[in-house]
């Protein structure tokens, strides 16, 4: 018995002597420019300038609105034609200065519209003299959504509550990628959880997918609320499902892995892929977009 008594009480002692407190010196990283670039057929470019910041910053309206990077110069073009973007700046409700660059719509000569199978060069100058640049291309419309259908979600004890289905069509060939969005009610068009997906599963076939409900990544609340993923009676809502390349499927691929397993110590740590040079983080992506509307009605 005695050797049983010794035998607990030494186990517990074991762990607690393996306890060290670890403390963990983050160093303060220089800023790195951070992009936000858009193109989609029929559209016109928009391009987000900001700065990074560090991993410990507490973030308040005055540090996200300085952060933006100003007098840029942010040229695109399609081989053909090459424009310069303006700067523009828009207050939302809550009295937050956003700023951004896109097409001067007061000269016709700096207007550029996205179309289907083009590729796009984007160039940045900063006022420090440092120079970014990337390519993306909006691919030609290859895979398509066929229909739009709703159901009451199953088993849920809001009646309230709809799933919404859509029938799907991918050609023959590997290396289709696509990603959606979805509007709600005239609200912004919002990415899902996982929003961005590859053919090596579906290749050449036709099938049925169940689309979540997109949402702002900002609302963190929303992940863990009942009501996630879920469409209403009563909802108007288009669905935006876009053809992309690779590279634009590679950024966000990686990016929506990092977003959803942070905070996870389990996690495998993972590299966000972009494609803008010179060591800055984001992405320029390029969208063959098809717009389909469905309501639900009340």
């Amino acid at each position: 018995m005695k050797r049983k008594y010794l035998y607990y009480f030494f186990i517990p002692v074991l762990f607690f002597s393996c306890e060290r407190t670890i403390d963990l010196k983050v160093n303060q990283q220089p800023d790195k420019l951070v992009v936000d670039a858009t193109i989609e057929n029929n559209g016109t470019p928009l391009v987000i300038l900001s700065k990074s910041l560090n991993y410990f910053s507490t973030i308040s309206p005055e540090e996200l609105s300085a952060s933006f990077v100003h007098n840029a110069i942010v040229t695109i073009g399609d081989g053909n034609k090459t424009v310069q973007l303006a700067e523009y700046n828009y207050t939302d409700s809550s009295g937050f200065e956003f700023y951004y660059y896109t097409v001067d719509f007061t000269n016709p000569l700096q207007v550029l519209t996205g179309k289907l199978n083009t590729a796009y060069n984007l160039k940045i100058l900063l006022p420090d003299s440092s120079v970014y640049t990337a390519t993306t291309t909006i691919p030609p419309v290859r895979k398509a959504c066929d229909s739009l259908w709703w159901k009451p979600a199953p088993d849920n004890p809001d009646t309230s509550r709809c799933i919404l289905f859509g029938l799907f069509h991918d050609p023959p060939g590997l290396g289709d990628y696509v990603r959606y969005f979805t509007g709600v009610n005239g609200q912004p068009y919002y990415p899902g959880y996982t929003s961005a997906f590859d053919d090596e599963v579906t290749d050449g076939t036709t099938y049925t997918f169940q689309i979540p409900q997109g949402y702002n990544k900002n609302d963190t609340l929303k992940v863990s609320s009942d009501d996630f993923g879920f469409f209403h009676h009563g909802d108007s809502i288009i669905f935006k499902f876009t053809d992309i390349d690779k590279a634009t499927f590679d950024f966000w691929r990686t990016w929506e892995y990092a977003y959803q397993s942070n905070g996870n110590p389990f996690s495998s740590p993972v590299k966000i892929i972009g494609n803008i040079s010179n060591n800055a983080l984001g992405a320029f992506c390029g969208y063959a977009a098809q717009y389909k509307p469905i309501n639900i009605p009340k």
